[in-house]
């Protein structure tokens, strides 16, 4: 009982702590963290909800990019709480730069995820209707999309700068995109992917699989060596399919790098054709 006396003087009960003061423990973990805590008890819940622990979760220059939407603003986002506002731009990517880009955060960290269209990136031949043609899709979120009639040099190049994005963060780039009914080309050989930052020497590369083939014995010769990086498609909650193109760490701060991300096949000389390109994703990597 003594010994119980003496934790009761020492030791501190939390709940009884102020609630701005939970507030603030709270807006030092993670969103998701935020989320459990409020099944502790009702003060929890309170402090966890506040606008002062979601205002830390939203990136420091949320309302600048909103701002950078012909579409969307903050009054247009007229929540009743920053809370509703981050699972807002979580759950639904606006668009910006003359809906060139589509931003949005990752839900479980808050870091910042873009979505750069098929406009935004150069895309070797796409002025030439005979090779790429741009269309309209219900499906995506932009204006148009890029349809890969026939080509047999294949470059699609993308870029933005590093400041762009959250600092001291994994990210990864995907290419976003669906296959027409009469699609090939793209297996042998298949393209290959890069992805690094202006001023670095060594690119993340890899080789991108659109599908896995059976191999015939006449193609052994082309199968992707077990120590290159290799990537493979994947379906995504949107309908579209997505493959990663690479991996780079932003170290973010004062640097303004310029990220270059690539997908090429220029030197086979095979026919492509029926890939339809919504753009390319970076976003955190997950673990």
């Amino acid at each position: 009982m003594e010994r119980e006396r003496e934790g009761e003087r020492n030791g501190v009960d939390i709940p009884v702590l102020p609630e701005g003061c939970i507030s603030n423990i709270v807006s030092l973990t993670s969103p998701k963290d935020a989320c459990t805590a409020c099944v502790v008890s009702p003060i929890f819940r309170a402090a966890a909800e506040s606008n002062a622990v979601w205002e830390r979760f939203l990136p420091p220059d949320y309302q600048a990019i909103i701002a950078r939407s012909s579409s969307t603003s903050l009054d247009s986002l007229n929540f009743s709480s920053k809370k509703q506002l981050y699972l807002s731009l979580s759950d639904n990517p606006i668009l910006i730069d003359d809906n060139k880009k589509s931003f949005f955060l990752d839900k479980s960290s808050g870091k910042k995820c873009y979505l750069l269209a098929a406009r935004d990136l150069c895309i070797i031949w796409s002025g030439t209707p005979q090779y790429w043609r741009w269309i309209s899709l219900p499906e995506s979120r932009f204006p148009e999309v890029a349809k890969l009639l026939d080509v047999w040099w294949f470059d699609i190049r993308g870029k933005m700068h590093t400041s762009m994005l959250s600092p001291n963060t994994n990210y990864a780039a995907y290419l976003v995109y669906k296959l027409a009914r009469r699609a090939y080309g793209f297996t042998n050989p298949p393209p290959k992917a890069s992805v690094g930052k202006s001023g670095e020497g060594e690119d993340y590369k890899q080789t991108v699989c659109w599908c896995m083939p059976a191999v015939e014995p006449s193609q052994k010769d082309q199968v992707v060596l077990p120590q290159q990086h290799t990537s493979h498609s994947k379906l995504r909650k949107d309908g579209w399919l997505e493959i990663e193109l690479g991996e780079f760490f932003n170290k973010g701060g004062e640097d303004q790098e310029e990220l270059q991300i690539r997908l090429m096949e220029v030197e086979a000389g095979t026919q492509k054709t029926g890939l339809i390109v919504e753009g390319i994703e970076i976003r955190p990597t997950k673990g």
